[in-house]
């Protein structure tokens, strides 16, 4: 949402790289209002990244007022009752650093990265978002703007831009992850400055937020201010909504067509896997990896490569908290019909479900996995987070060092495994994406 000084991120990532490939210590404490608080030091570079995430997602919403969350990420750059309209960005811009947010099913984040001795200013503002973010009809019409205009220019005018919010409304029939986070305009529309102020004490709490401080600090000057800004906000006043529900496992393949402003078809296939906390995740991760994870994949090599029947096959894993998704896409060649394509794609499968992956293969997999851990925590940003959900998805702020040992713990035979049991074809959402050229000569 927030436009981010890449060079300030550039310069982190590169003093960091070392550094992320050893044990990241933290110190941790939480407040009597709830918030829980992790802080790591680093100080190599003069640089520190403040960021709190918000334990609420688009599945913690109404289902009659879905997009409350993602909304909720660009209300409160709006300010605060002692910050005013608009000056949250050109607080931190103006010393020198950068800011950003984003919202998933599960959870919202924001986050500042500043030069080191504009901690306690980082803090203040956080707190001020916390506790007394301004919540009236100006800010909710101006962001009402914003976020139309956002989906007009990623979902709707967009080529295969509702990908996303297709294959999820048929992938969950149960689940609140049904809908996207960009939600219902319908239903923005329709919500009173009311609602939007009840959505923020329900959620906005300090007992639903951990607050993660990386960089170049001093702990105890850390938790000094982070006691004098946060200590007072007050807690929840109710129990924080979680949905209840447990997806029912597919039975029968979905099968449908989607009519969109392109002009080569597309196979989208999508298969519920299980929680993010749950052991077979990880193979799960590596099997995507290695079917469609860069130019070496499998997909890419046989079906771009090889028999060009595809211009590019993708994939884009959700790892859920209450369970997730594996959305497969293979663009399809020229002349190339998109049922032709999802055949070839589903012989693939079946290849890996009944050979599995050679020695060879398994190795390059292993080596891919633990390079992209490391890029993970190679910056001050990425620590920072990362340190913030393993306590909160996780239940252990350590787990960030445990990560690596998950995935090491995964066989080839694991890999063919959680390909036999989530790769069913019986149980899947498929769609062709097809020109609207196509709808009109049916």
């Amino acid at each position: 949402m927030i436009r981010i000084n890449f060079m300030i991120l550039l310069a982190v990532f590169f003093s960091s790289s070392v550094m992320a490939q050893n044990r990241i210590e933290f110190k941790e404490f939480t407040l009597d209002n709830g918030l829980h608080v992790i802080m790591h030091r680093d100080n190599t570079t003069p640089i520190i990244v403040t960021s709190v995430l918000y334990h609420v997602g688009s599945k913690n919403e109404d289902p009659e007022r879905t997009g409350f969350a993602h909304f909720f990420e660009h209300l409160l750059f709006e300010g605060t009752e002692n910050i005013g309209r608009g000056e949250y960005t050109k607080i931190v811009e103006s010393a020198g650093g950068s800011l950003n947010a984003f919202t998933s099913n599960d959870h919202t984040y924001y986050y500042e990265l500043l030069p080191s001795n504009y901690l306690e200013l980082s803090l203040y503002l956080e707190s001020e978002r916390m506790l007394h973010a301004k919540i009236d009809q100006v800010g909710v019409d101006t962001q009402r703007e914003v976020v139309k205009e956002e989906r007009r220019q990623r979902i709707d005018n967009q080529p295969y831009g509702s990908i996303l919010s297709e294959t999820l409304k048929r992938a969950y029939s149960k689940h609140p992850y049904q809908w996207a986070p960009i939600g219902s305009m319908d239903h923005l529309n329709a919500a009173t400055l009311d609602e939007f102020v009840q959505f923020y004490k329900d959620f906005y709490v300090p007992n639903n937020a951990t607050l993660s401080i990386a960089g170049d600090i001093d702990y105890d000057q850390t938790e000094k201010w982070v006691r004098l800004y946060f200590s007072d906000i007050p807690v929840g006043t109710k129990e924080v909504y979680r949905p209840n529900v447990e997806e029912p496992r597919k039975t029968q393949e979905i099968r449908d067509i989607v009519y969109d402003n392109i002009q080569i078809p597309a196979v989208i296939q999508a298969y519920n896997i299980p929680r993010k906390d749950h052991a077979d995740s990880y193979a799960m991760s590596m099997l995507s990896t290695y079917l469609t994870g860069g130019n070496s994949s499998l997909m890419t090599k046989e079906l771009v490569d090889k028999q060009q029947k595809a211009l590019a096959v993708s994939a884009f894993p959700l790892d859920l908290e209450d369970g997730g998704l594996f959305i497969m896409y293979g663009i399809a060649n020229m002349g190339i019909e998109a049922a032709d394509l999802e055949k070839e794609i589903d012989v693939l499968i079946r290849q890996v479900q009944e050979e599995g992956i050679s020695d060879k293969d398994f190795q390059k997999l292993q080596n891919i996995i633990e390079n992209d851990l490391v890029s993970k925590n190679s910056s001050m940003a990425g620590i920072a987070q990362n340190l913030a959900e393993a306590k909160v998805f996780y239940g252990s702020t350590d787990f960030v060092n445990q990560e690596l040992d998950q995935y090491r713990k995964v066989t080839k035979e694991d890999i063919q495994r959680v390909a036999r049991a989530y790769m069913t074809l019986g149980g899947r959402v498929v769609l062709h994406y097809l020109p609207k050229s196509a709808q009109a000569t049916e």
